[in-house]
């Protein structure tokens, strides 16, 4: 693609954007295949003046798929050690692996950023958004394909017994499973074995919300008149923290009048983790768009400071591995004050893991080398085939065993994270990738959504 072109309205100047935008990311997507070319820095043409390079905003970033690959791993450990019974354990610091569940922060951070920048662009631009009926037909063929494949290898081996059942199918071939009561497995999360598709029903449910939550939000950043993307940029912002803040309540409605631990489960009480990603992604539309550019020096000096930013992380990792963040456990927290904290911190560490990559300008040499390198970006490219069959194999594995809650986290992790990166590499290769192409090949012939005027 050429040079972006510029062009001058009411208070500045603005570069226009590409025609496509991103793609998805989280357990239920990986950014492979969701592959555009990234416009030429709009700073590089005649007249405009230098400044810090602003973020990409499309194309595929392997920086990002490095902090899948993160989050994956995160979640892989934490399984691994609460089967095992580390976390419970009181000798010794192996509590710490109870903050492996900031892999689920991140997932959902990363599909807030990658799939709700389209809809950003589209408000602060006046491009068209994406299609609804096309962005939908993508993620269901971007996330059931595989994950039916595991449904239905666990209904004739470990669910044999519940083969017959159509309610045990239906809810667990439509991710429905964490909303309904008094099933045969024990707790909400469902089945021992698929215990952590609790957040792919969440994320599920804000792909089907999406739409209609970016429409809102483009209608309030248009109530006010203007050509001035910054003045639209701060009002999707200010509805991005109106959307975040209903976390608090639901978790209020999660203990009041009496507990509902399921409730914990359910996609309103996570709106604050995808929209720390939603709100990185107008930042780094705003920062690209507005060619005088303050928003981009933040942007660059976020991006500059990774290593302070990655440890506070690690320090709240820390605190969010302790009980003050919940239970040391698979279980949802056991009152208000820790569900607060547990959304707070997690949500924090996510956000100081992630905002460092998202907003660094394209080529930014450490984190290349550090997430960006061929084995992060393999791994980040099969996570969803990782985080798809990890459980099946971790419980199997100690049931086969009889060592449930009495495993070694040492031995047994090297292991077991060989065999799931083995399942999910199957899976890539064998489903989602000719999926992808499938769909690809259908999306070439589509053209390219028209500009609509801005108001």
């Amino acid at each position: 693609m050429g040079p972006a072109a510029s062009r001058h309205r009411g208070s500045g100047h603005r570069a226009a954007l590409p025609p496509a935008l991103g793609g998805g990311c989280g357990p239920g997507s990986v950014a492979a295949g969701d592959r555009d070319v990234e416009p030429r820095d709009g700073a590089a043409e005649e007249g405009a003046v230098s400044s810090p390079a602003p973020p990409p905003i499309s194309g595929h970033q392997d920086t990002l798929d490095g902090l899948r690959a993160v989050a994956a791993l995160a979640v892989l450990v934490f399984h691994v050690a609460s089967a095992a019974g580390s976390i419970t354990n009181p000798a010794g610091p192996r509590w710490l692996f109870n903050g492996g569940q900031v892999g689920v922060p991140i997932f959902f951070t990363l599909s807030g950023l990658l799939l709700y920048r389209p809809w950003a662009a589209a408000a602060l631009d006046g491009r068209a958004g994406p299609r609804t009926a096309t962005y939908l037909r993508k993620r269901v063929f971007r996330i059931m394909p595989a994950y039916w494949v595991v449904i239905v290898v666990f209904m004739v081996t470990a669910g044999r017994d519940h083969v017959a059942d159509p309610v045990t199918w239906v809810s667990l071939l439509t991710l429905t499973q964490t909303y309904l009561p008094d099933m045969w497995w024990n707790g909400a999360l469902g089945p021992a074995q698929l215990g952590q598709f609790w957040s792919l029903v969440v994320e599920v449910g804000w792909y089907v919300t999406l739409p209609f939550t970016a429409a809102v939000l483009a209608w309030y950043a248009h109530r006010v008149r203007t050509h001035d993307v910054g003045v639209r940029a701060r009002r999707l912002l200010i509805g991005i923290g109106v959307y975040a803040s209903l976390s608090f309540p639901w978790s209020v409605f999660m203990f009041v009048p009496e507990r509902h631990t399921q409730m914990g489960l359910w996609l309103p009480r996570y709106f604050v983790w995808f929209a720390i990603g939603m709100a990185l992604a107008v930042v780094t539309v705003w920062a690209r768009l507005d060619e005088r550019r303050p928003v981009a020096a933040l942007c660059r000096a976020v991006s500059d400071s990774w290593a302070a930013c990655w440890a506070a992380a690690a320090m709240l990792y820390v605190v969010a591995a302790t009980p003050a963040a919940g239970p040391l456990s698979l279980q949802t927290p056991d009152m208000f004050w820790t569900a607060t904290l547990h959304l707070v911190v997690f949500g924090l560490c996510a956000a100081a893991l992630v905002a460092p990559v998202a907003l660094a300008p394209a080529g930014q040499p450490a984190l290349g080398a550090i997430l960006g390198n061929r084995v992060m970006r393999f791994l980040g490219r099969i996570s969803y085939g990782v985080f798809l069959w990890q459980l099946l194999i971790i419980v199997s594995w100690y049931d086969v065993t009889d060592r449930g809650f009495r495993g070694d986290v040492a031995t047994d992790l090297p292991l077991l994270a060989a065999a799931s990166i083995a399942a999910g590499t199957l899976s890539y290769y064998l489903v989602e990738w000719p999926v992808q192409r499938l769909t690809r090949r259908r999306d070439r012939a589509r053209p390219a959504p028209a500009r609509v005027p801005s108001s």
